[in-house]
């Protein structure tokens, strides 16, 4: 890999999620050679990749291109490429494009779709964890609608408009409310020669209420909003098969559908090289201390979703979301400083800042410490979070427009079929998890 010569020490980032992209910015004016590696050439704001699936927000707005954030600085370097493996012993990553050596290494390749072994949902399922997952997803739908209108076979048309997401966590309660949104505004407009009441959207979750990670209280509400927007939602219902056209269950319920999403879980995304010690194995996480550093390792660090740091609060690690990778991220930055200069490394604190979900319109539920609310006012405060938190001002304009305009218009401007949906095979080639 063709990296300019320096002596300042280098620090290769892999992964440039909410972890990698907060440690990157941060290290910016250091003294440090920075050089980041990720498979694609922009970070993905993932809460929001929902919305693309559902035709709410087209790609570009919730992606940011990571040459914006290493261009300010020439010490700083990105490079487009697939991570292989890691040689700890000779302080060098192997990648699609060559070898780097590295003075510090920062694993930060986030988590993957957890398929729990189930060969057949992987096979025949789909998922969101990419932009080209969610726009396969909002080509299935789209497609699936344009087909139950030429059919003639009215089981067929059942199917092409049952709609089973498996997993009641935020994604899949997010999911679902956006799809039963489409079903309610678009397609009596969209499609006049549909019925909208033969649309279906059923929830499956395998635990006892939907968001089982939030507040009995947001559960409840959560359950009340998707039921008022027309979603059936079963629980403790866990999904056996899918074998690309039938859903199977744990209970007598069997859904017939040509699309079914899993959103039921996700699991860490290691990269191939460190000794076993380093991980642990049911989580897919690497093990780190309290100055994020990988078991085993001194100069090797872990951060965000595939570092599992075990506290008194959180004794599984941190849970999986943006707020811990940020805050890790940050925080690593400020350490690196300190090993350069000799000064001791200073334990992560971790600062909950809450939990929140959206279910539609004018709805949402949000935990924070001692408050918890839900309706209009909760669904103000995730719009004003998630549009801060957005990288880019761009992004941040874009979105507030579109939000504006579907509010207003009871619309979504992007339902188009850019790039038809193909199946298994295509969903294989081009939208595998990977490191």
């Amino acid at each position: 890999m063709i990296i300019p010569k320096s002596d300042l020490p280098r620090v290769v980032v892999v992964g440039g999620g909410f972890a990698g992209l907060a440690l990157a910015r941060n290290l910016l004016k250091q003294d440090v050679q920075m050089v980041l590696l990720d498979r694609h050439n922009y970070h993905t704001f993932q809460p929001l990749l929902y919305q693309v699936s559902t035709s709410g927000l087209e790609p570009d707005s919730i992606a940011y291109p990571l040459r914006k954030i290493t261009r300010s600085s020439d010490r700083c370097f990105f490079r487009l490429t697939e991570v292989q493996s890691i040689s700890a012993e000779k302080n060098t990553v192997h990648t699609s494009i060559g070898d780097i050596i590295y003075d510090y290494l920062v694993i930060a390749t986030g988590s993957k779709t957890n398929f729990f072994g189930n060969d057949s949902i992987e096979e025949h399922g789909m998922w969101m964890k990419t932009v080209p997952q969610a726009l396969n997803i909002r080509s299935l739908i789209l497609e699936n609608l344009e087909q139950a209108t030429i059919t003639d076979d009215p089981e067929k048309r059942k199917s092409l408009l049952n709609f089973v997401l498996a997993g009641a966590g935020p994604t899949g309660v997010e999911l679902s409310g956006a799809i039963a949104e489409l079903r309610n505004h678009i397609v009596p407009k969209d499609y006049p020669d549909l019925d909208p009441n033969e649309m279906n959207i059923h929830l499956l979750e395998g635990m006892g209420r939907v968001l089982p990670p939030m507040s009995e209280h947001a559960s409840e509400k959560a359950q009340e909003m998707l039921e008022e927007l027309g979603v059936k939602v079963h629980l403790n219902t866990m999904v056996e098969n899918y074998d690309g056209h039938l859903v199977t269950t744990n209970t007598e319920l069997a859904l017939k559908t040509e699309t079914f999403i899993w959103s039921a879980g996700v699991t860490g995304a290691p990269v191939e090289g460190l000794n076993a010690s380093a991980m642990v194995e049911k989580a897919n996480r690497y093990e780190v201390n309290a100055f994020n550093q990988i078991n085993g390792y001194e100069n090797i660090f872990a951060i965000g979703d595939i570092a599992l740091m075990a506290t008194e609060d959180f004794p599984r690690g941190h849970p999986m979301v943006a707020q811990p990778a940020i805050q890790q991220g940050k925080h690593l930055a400020k350490n690196i400083k300190r090993l350069i200069k000799g000064e001791p490394l200073e334990a992560f604190d971790y600062f909950d800042k809450g939990t929140m979900a959206t279910v539609g319109r004018n709805r949402a539920v949000v935990d924070l410490h001692k408050w918890k609310f839900s309706g209009f006012f909760a669904w103000f405060v995730w719009m004003f979070v998630h549009l801060w938190f957005l990288v880019g001002f761009r992004n941040r304009a874009v979105t507030f427009f579109n939000w504006l305009y579907n509010y207003v218009n009871f619309d979504k401007a992007a339902r188009l079929i850019i790039r038809p949906f193909k199946g298994h095979e295509e969903r294989m080639s081009m939208d595998k998890d990977k490191a």
